[in-house]
């Protein structure tokens, strides 16, 4: 008669019971791999042909990405005018219906300069940049001027995929839904590594071919 002991130290037991682990393991990393091949697929495309865009953008094999139409006005400016360069784009946003958010503003202080045998004080100057993905707008004050230049810029479709892979005048959403694709990318290289020394009995070769790559594209890098 056959005890429990005896079922339990069974070696062909024990065995089947490690392959039915290891079998749910390799079918949970599948799905895990599979899903997150299907949630970076669309936005993997996007970012693989900016990629290559931004990575032949100079140099020898440059990509040309076509080049914006720019076009320039001057605005008249209210009555009083705006006294920060946060007012003057506040202002600008709602009277040009810019869907853009302010970036960058610049403030240089007034200051003497010299012009010719004599010398002038030049006025205080402020830039404003407003980015987006398929336009730019910048807008440039002298302070006691009555008007605003605006400088507008259209990128063409290559130069927005461009914007689009950097994140330029992006909202929070968009950066955080980047973050995802980022995450996915990394679970995607452990799941598949994982996979392939489950499923492959040459473990070593194949922490080698990882480590390989690691170290040749670092090297790659910092040539």
């Amino acid at each position: 008669m056959t005890s429990a002991s005896d079922v339990l130290d069974d070696p062909e037991l024990r065995a089947r019971k490690k392959r039915s682990r290891r079998a749910t393991f390799i079918k949970w990393l599948r799905k895990v791999h599979g899903w997150m091949g299907l949630w970076g697929a669309a936005l993997g495309l996007l970012f693989g042909t900016s990629g290559f865009l931004l990575n032949h953008r100079a140099g020898p094999l440059r990509i040309p990405s076509g080049e914006p139409e720019v076009s320039t006005l001057q605005v008249p400016l209210p009555q009083p005018a705006p006294e920060t360069p946060r007012d003057l784009a506040k202002w600008l946003k709602q009277q040009l219906q810019l869907t853009a958010a302010p970036g960058r503003m610049q403030k240089e202080p007034a200051h003497r300069v010299a012009w010719g045998d004599r010398s002038a004080i030049q006025p205080e100057h402020w830039q404003i940049t407003f980015a987006a993905p398929r336009e730019s707008t910048q807008a440039e004050y002298w302070v006691g001027n009555g008007y605003v230049t605006i400088k507008r810029s259209d990128n063409s479709f290559l130069a927005t995929l461009n914007n689009l892979h950097k994140g330029v005048g992006m909202s929070v959403g968009w950066v955080l839904l980047v973050d995802t694709l980022a995450g996915g990318i990394v679970l995607l290289s452990l799941t598949g590594v994982l996979l392939w020394t489950e499923m492959n009995r040459r473990k070593t070769i194949g922490a080698v071919l990882v480590i390989g790559s690691i170290v040749a594209a670092v090297y790659a890098g910092l040539m």
